[in-house]
């Protein structure tokens, strides 16, 4: 492996590209979150599984996870949208 290649700085765009990509991401799994709390919000979820006081706390962490697997499996094109403004805001295009 050639050393000069190991001490060569990574591509500062391809970085910059990343993060939007990520933050994009985590801004898609935030909208989906909140967007599913919504929908749960008047679900009855009564005995013998449901109910209690965990319930409310349990129910975010639940949303959150459930946003999160849509936003990996593709999400609703949310990240995309959100990552090419970005990229053009950055002069990335």
């Amino acid at each position: 492996m050639d050393v000069a290649a190991l001490a060569a700085p990574a591509d500062p765009t391809a970085a910059k590209r990343g993060e939007i990509r990520a933050t994009a991401q985590k801004f898609e799994e935030q909208f989906l979150s909140i967007m599913l709390q919504q929908l749960f919000e008047g679900v009855n979820t009564s005995a013998p599984f449901g109910g209690g006081p965990g319930e409310q706390m349990f129910k975010s962490f639940m949303t959150e996870a459930m946003a999160k697997q849509m936003t990996r499996g593709g999400g609703i094109g949310l990240a995309d949208t959100v990552g090419r403004e970005m990229l053009k805001l950055q002069g990335l295009e």
